[in-house]
């Protein structure tokens, strides 16, 4: 069964995810702006990631008999000074999302939660993933983001992204 601290962090993981995409989404507006489609692009399919993960930890919930009390996402209001600085953006939000995700973990660890504990091993090594992907992205383009033929590369490489759903059985 899960307890009342852990079932609130999970509840609030879902709206923490569906923020996630709305940041990520205005990333993908912000490059579209720019004519950056590539850019543009790999945000969409990580603004579709977090929608996904939204979804997971929803039905997670209800799975659990829990039912999942929506709350509202706030529209991101970031202006962005440069091309790097979304980038910047989108890796400290992946730390943030990391550390909550490692809250809930510790709340079901403490109350020997292991089914929680399961679930949240996927997320766990996903967070590895996502934090790696968009610091490779930072540091690349810290390497060579001021060159345009450059930048040009970096942006039709990241076109090629496509969406994987993820593969988490619940």
């Amino acid at each position: 069964m899960i307890k009342k601290e852990t079932k609130t962090l999970l509840n609030d993981q879902v709206n923490k995810e569906w923020a996630s995409a709305y940041l990520y989404l205005d990333m993908a507006n912000y490059y579209a702006d720019k004519d950056l489609n590539g850019f543009a692009n790999w945000f969409n399919v990580q603004a579709q990631e977090e929608r996904d993960h939204a979804g997971l930890f929803n039905q997670y919930l209800l799975n659990n008999d829990i039912r999942p009390a929506l709350q509202d996402v706030a529209a991101p209001t970031e202006d962005y000074a440069d091309y790097r600085a979304p980038i910047s953006k989108a890796f400290a939000h992946e730390q943030s999302v990391t550390a909550s995700i490692n809250n809930i973990y510790a709340a079901a660890s403490a109350d020997k939660d292991f089914r929680t504990m399961q679930f949240l091993d996927w997320f766990v090594k996903e967070q590895g993933e996502e934090e790696k992907s968009i610091q490779d992205i930072l540091k690349r383009y810290g390497l060579f983001g001021g060159d345009a033929k450059s930048l040009y590369l970096l942006d039709s490489e990241l076109a090629a992204r496509v969406y994987a759903a993820p593969s988490l059985v619940l």
